[in-house]
């Protein structure tokens, strides 16, 4: 019994031994952790500090090459100034040594005629000593003699001038209409639409070409047969062609195609869906070009109807004129000469868009477009005297004067340069032959066709040529057109020889 409490205490004793160890052991360890992690930490630090660096290196590598990139294209384009520099030298140096050489030809041609007049005078004077010695004559009677026989050389021309001269008379009278008539056109100034036989249709990419074909050709098929032109495909990036003569069935397949293109869908099924969608947009598109052009000229009171045949003739042209813009261009220019002549300017220019309406349906219905015309605005119950300008505007002498105002005005529009393809290049060709004649003489400058090529005004240089020198250079730029080229009338050839000389008052 006395052992137990020593047995006891000498339990708990190493019991509180042991929990001291365990406790010690455990904080070793605890210790121990925490210097691991601290050492990872310093680890992860060092690591993070390598990157760091590395990353650095990298962005100092990539700015220096930046630098040498910029540098070298830098010396690039400094050699391309310095090689531009050296070229406009090298030209600068070229034009002084063929200045100078102008100059130099200059001087002597100046000698050339200087010695050629004193030889002319030393001949004319001659001449007179041998006609006064031969024929026994005084020397004023010789003179009169000399005067008579060049008279005669020019008699032919002195009676082509009293021919001007009579018509002058006429020409006066011509020159009011003239101004009337150039008054109205230069406060109309349209632009001009020329159609051609193809329309373009551009596509996103050139993937998209193979899916408009469509397996073994189906697609293409199908587009062609529900719109009735021909689709080009060639080797235009991006862009596919619609060929044929009607311009609302190439408008039409150039609606279709970007729709699809924009649904991506295209297969046979989705291209009629997309081509009477394409229709529907068509009709609405013609009826609103109608409605514009009836209110660009404050036109109202027309039959719906009416306004859908009118916007057809948007795609309508003649001789590559646009037939609506005519129609709008030839109202505006009625309108004008009407309100000159104190005609009745609201039935002139309702005449004048309405002149070619026919012309909408004239492939639909048998007759000239001037009956169908007429038909047609009786049929909507337009007064008389406007439907009797769609016949008259054709007839030689039409029986009110706002049919006689509607047909010059169709004149003006449909014959001035620009307004068709073959009176369009006519004009250019002419004007470039009377232009290229005139340039052919020495001496000449510059040379501007002017008024149509009715006149042609020709500068040349003061120094190079003389009053004597530049009359006889018109004459003979007269009589080479004369000889070479074909026109309608006469042209009138004005040689200009002008000296400008300027100072200033400081």
């Amino acid at each position: 019994m006395n052992l137990l409490p020593i047995f006891l205490i000498g339990a708990i004793g190493i019991g509180v031994l042991m929990g001291y160890w365990l406790r010690i052991m455990a904080a070793k360890q605890q210790t121990e952790s925490a210097e691991r992690r601290a050492q990872q930490l310093v680890l992860d630090a060092k690591n993070k500090q390598k990157e760091a660096l590395l990353e650095a290196k990298e962005q100092s590598i990539k700015i220096i090459d930046e630098a040498k990139k910029e540098e070298k294209e830098r010396r690039k384009e400094l050699n391309k100034l310095q090689q531009r520099l050296e070229q406009r030298e090298s030209m600068f140096d070229k034009k002084i040594l063929e200045l100078e050489d102008k100059q130099q030809k200059i001087a002597e041609k100046e000698k050339e005629i200087d010695s050629i007049k004193e030889e002319l005078r030393g001949m004319r004077d001659r001449g007179l000593d041998k006609l006064q010695k031969i024929s026994e004559l005084s020397k004023e009677d010789a003179a009169k003699a000399l005067m008579k026989n060049v008279e005669d050389d020019i008699k032919e021309d002195l009676l082509a001038r009293v021919r001007r001269l009579e018509k002058a008379s006429h020409e006066e009278l011509e020159e009011k209409a003239k101004h009337l008539l150039a008054s109205a056109m230069e406060r109309c100034a349209h632009s001009l639409a020329v159609e051609t036989t193809t329309t373009a249709v551009t596509l996103p990419s050139d993937d998209m070409k193979g899916r408009i074909i469509g397996k073994e050709g189906r697609n293409i098929k199908a587009i062609e047969h529900a719109t009735g032109v021909e689709i080009i495909v060639d080797e235009t990036p991006n862009t596919i062609f619609a060929s044929g003569y009607s311009p609302i069935r190439r408008h039409v397949a150039r609606l279709a195609i970007e729709r699809l293109v924009a649904d991506g869908r295209v297969h046979p099924g989705r291209i009629e869906e997309a081509v009477e969608q394409a229709k529907k947009d068509l009709s609405k598109d013609i009826r609103q070009a109608g409605e514009e052009a009836a209110y660009e000229l404050g036109i109202a009171g027309l039959d719906p109807k009416l306004i859908q045949i009118l916007g057809r003739l948007k795609y309508r042209t003649s001789y590559g004129h646009n037939v609506l813009q005519h129609s709008i261009e030839v109202a505006y220019l009625s309108g004008l000469i009407a309100e000159e002549l104190g005609a009745n300017v609201s039935l002139a220019r309702k005449g004048g868009l309405l002149h070619d309406i026919g012309k909408a349906l004239d492939h639909e219905i048998q007759g000239g477009h001037p009956e169908i015309g007429y038909d047609i605005m009786k049929k909507f119950g337009m007064p008389e005297e406007v439907a009797y300008i769609s016949i008259g505007h054709h007839e030689d002498k039409p029986k009110t004067l706002e049919a006689i105002i509607v047909k010059t005005a169709d004149a003006l529009s449909g014959a001035r340069p620009g307004a068709r393809k073959d009176t369009y290049e006519q004009y250019v060709q002419r004007l470039d032959e009377l232009e290229a004649v005139a340039t052919s003489f020495e001496g000449v400058e510059k040379v501007y066709a002017i008024y149509a090529g009715r006149e042609v005004r020709v500068f040349v240089s003061p120094e190079k040529m003389d009053d004597w020198a530049a009359q006889k250079l018109a004459k003979h730029i007269a009589e080479k057109v004369e000889r070479e080229l074909q026109y309608p009338g006469e042209i009138k050839i004005t040689v200009i020889r002008e000296q400008r000389i300027t100072e200033y008052a400081r």
